[in-house]
């Protein structure tokens, strides 16, 4: 068998870089050499705009199918959420790391100003909309940048609090002892998840890439994009989808919401595992026929 040393993409921020070092330990463990590449992504770059006004999907992953595509790295390591629903030509899946932890979280300068009036930071469209159905009277500000960037942003603002993922504080040791955890929150599509992709023929890599999956976290993942993909058509929407697996069920949450919050358009089934084949294609359907076509059609009107 051909041996190489597998060259690791990654972004070049703190967590991108903990997650990269992550798999690079995991195939080192099972014999094989690698080095990591980090490469600076045009979403790390841009920071005075929101990331709907950039206008590309995979703003953070580009760079790196660029890269790969060039030959310059061998496999990329991405936060799940973040890669679009789609992937490059000649670019596949290769691993779904075990999930961590799928929660938002708030991190506060005291709590008092919720059930008043607050300001709330995040730059997801998702989380604002949620936020603001939850809290209508509240404002919701941008924000942007890495997890460093944006809890420093946090510290120097006059904002009540903002909203992270619990997994990339929790890997890199950042979580505050005082946080809100917003269980009531839907998360991103695959939020908490790690996706390692290769190219479709690169059988070294993907041989590797293959021991590092995790069965029962793919097939949830894979259900929660098939929601996103089907709803929104690659266009940027305030969507949240989480599913579970507790022995042999299939339990899935999923959302569209307007912009401002106001409407909500939730379907929530649970199923035999068995069963789970398009289940994330019929759940979007549900939510479409039910004004789900309506809502998207407003969003995109306004984003584009």
């Amino acid at each position: 068998m051909t041996h190489k040393k597998i060259r690791i993409g990654t972004r070049d921020s703190e967590l991108a870089l903990w997650q990269a070092k992550t798999v690079q330990n995991k195939l080192e463990k099972l014999g094989h050499e690698t080095i990591l590449v980090p490469v600076k992504s045009t979403g790390d770059i841009i920071l005075d705009k929101p990331l709907y006004e950039l206008g590309i999907t995979g703003i953070f992953t580009k760079t790196l199918d660029v890269a790969m595509i060039n030959n310059d790295i061998d496999i990329a390591v991405h936060s799940m959420k973040d890669v679009p629903t789609v992937l490059p030509k000649g670019i596949i899946e290769g691993a779904v790391l075990e999930r961590a932890n799928s929660n938002d979280i708030l991190l506060h300068k005291g709590v008092d100003f919720l059930n008043t009036n607050g300001t709330i930071a995040t730059g997801s469209l998702r989380r604002k909309a949620q936020w603001l159905h939850k809290y209508p009277k509240h404002a919701v500000v941008d924000l942007r940048g890495n997890v460093n960037t944006r809890m420093q942003k946090l510290q120097d603002s006059d904002w009540n609090g903002a909203i992270f993922a619990a997994a990339g504080l929790e890997r890199i040791n950042l979580k505050p002892k005082e946080y809100i955890d917003l269980d009531w929150m839907i998360p991103a599509p695959a939020q908490g998840a790690m996706l390692v992709v290769a190219k479709e023929d690169d059988t070294y890599c993907l041989e590797a890439l293959e021991k590092l999956d995790h069965e029962h976290s793919k097939i949830c993942v894979h259900v929660e994009r098939e929601f996103l993909r089907k709803l929104e058509g690659g266009c940027t929407a305030p969507i949240g989808a989480l599913a579970t697996i507790e022995e042999d069920e299939f339990h899935f949450t999923g959302a569209l919401f307007s912009l401002d919050g106001k409407e909500k358009i939730e379907v929530a089934e649970t199923i035999k595992l068995e069963d789970v084949n398009e289940f994330g294609i019929r759940c979007a359907e549900k939510v479409l026929n039910n004004g789900g076509k309506e809502l998207m059609q407003k969003i995109k009107a306004v984003l584009q």
